[in-house]
């Protein structure tokens, strides 16, 4: 059985018992959520060693960091490092997006290294492995593509990207639709120029049912890729992105009836007017599925600078709905991520998800209010316990050149003290 089905028939499984009460709320009321598939349980029924995490309605804003190695650089040492500090910092997932060298085994050492589930992208491997033959990515044969899913779900992968919405329809209609930036998803891509090459439908759309049973059996959420998602904004909400959403939302439905937890994957590029818009058309059409966002990105001309373009997005994203929110690094649109790039991307899109979350759990308003109790009674040391980031809050305070109570920006001009100080005088 899976998490979905164990749930519409009134389970309540060790998942959700463990979940519930990780995230404080009722296990009834999670099991009615994951029977509806609202909300959807990360837990391959393989990967014995990972802590199930629950993403959608219901429970707490998550977010998740890609890492992988590229076919320029191929560092596996440095990508298991990078998994383990993105955990660190508060990734509530990893998403192993390798294309170059032994793509098993570093996923596998990838999922050894961490304890939280874990995502891939098959059609990736489907495709380095015709390069590593010397061949085009638009050969790879439909069993190439399948058996790249059956290995990814054996490993025991938590959650996996698949592009079912790249069909043949809506590649012709890239014919007459014209964008600025074009196609951004690779596995989006690989799939379109396969259609384009062999005039076929693409197969996982075709033979959907199958998909379904291979993810039934170990219990992997679909995650319904967005291979026509904006890669710029003036693509944003174009006929492509709402057409593929669409075709989306009539597979979820499809997904459930058969017994599947899925998700959907929502645009890259969006103005930060037409958040709020396009999260709640994502909810509409695909009948409250949990929503996956790439930042969204709210504008194009800061690169470098990226991973704080997105966690605006995300934060208006998630308080409008989006119930996940992949990270950006400042490397994205310029290079492979360093593990400090990690950090930082993890750092900023945490900085949006606990903005929502802390506006919904009373417990993670509790901790800012208890860092406004710190602050206001100028207790650095309270407020050293309390900061996520304890080693950015030393580094700081280290360079201090004064040792008054306040911050060296205001030294003995403290606000707080000086109106402290005036209010006891004043009450003698």
């Amino acid at each position: 059985m899976t998490q979905i089905e164990d749930a519409k028939r009134g389970v309540i499984t060790e998942e959700m018992k463990f979940i519930a009460e990780r995230e404080g709320i009722d296990p009834e009321k999670l099991r009615k959520l994951v029977a509806k598939g609202y909300t959807v349980i990360f837990r391959n029924k393989v990967h014995d060693w990972v802590k199930p995490v629950a993403v959608g309605k219901g429970v707490r804003v998550k977010i998740n960091a890609n890492i992988g190695t590229s076919r320029d650089i191929i560092n596996v040492k440095e990508e298991i490092e990078k998994a383990k500090v993105a955990v660190k910092y508060g990734a509530d997932t990893i998403m192993d997006l390798s294309t170059g060298g032994d793509l098993d085994e570093i996923r596998r050492r990838i999922m050894k290294a961490v304890d939280v589930p874990v995502g891939t992208v098959p059609i990736y491997q489907a495709a380095e492995e015709m390069l590593a033959k010397g061949k085009a990515i638009i050969e790879m044969s439909e069993d190439d593509m399948w058996n790249a899913v059956e290995k990814h779900f054996k490993d025991g992968v938590d959650f996996a990207t698949i592009h079912v919405g790249v069909t043949k329809e809506v590649v012709e209609k890239m014919k007459r639709v014209k964008r600025i930036v074009g196609m951004v998803s690779r596995g989006g891509t690989f799939l379109a120029a396969w259609i384009l090459h062999w005039g076929k439908e693409n197969p996982f759309y075709k033979d959907y049912e199958y998909l379904l049973e291979l993810a039934k059996e170990y219990d992997v959420v679909l995650s319904l890729g967005d291979g026509l998602r904006p890669g710029g904004l003036p693509d944003s909400g174009d006929e492509l992105q709402i057409s593929e959403l669409y075709t989306l939302g009539r597979l979820v439905k499809k997904a459930r009836e058969f017994g599947v937890q899925t998700m959907v994957e929502g645009p890259g590029h969006v103005p930060i007017d037409q958040i709020p818009a396009q999260i709640r058309l994502m909810k509409i059409a695909t009948d409250n599925a949990p929503v996956y966002v790439l930042g969204p990105i709210v504008t194009d001309i800061f690169p470098g600078y990226d991973h704080i373009a997105a966690a605006i997005g995300g934060a208006i994203a998630a308080l409008n709905g989006a119930d996940f929110l992949c990270y950006v690094t400042p490397a994205e649109h310029l290079g492979l991520p360093t593990v400090e790039h990690v950090k930082e991307g993890v750092i900023a899109t945490k900085i949006a998800a606990h903005a929502v979350n802390l506006t919904r759990f009373e417990d993670d308003y509790k901790w800012d209010y208890e860092m406004s109790l710190a602050r206001g009674a100028l207790n650095w040391g309270r407020q050293y316990e309390l900061a996520f980031d304890k080693e950015k809050f030393l580094e700081i305070r280290k360079k201090r050149p004064t040792k008054s109570e306040g911050c060296s920006m205001c030294g003995e001009l403290c606000a707080i003290k000086i109106i402290q100080g005036m209010l006891r005088m004043t009450n003698k």
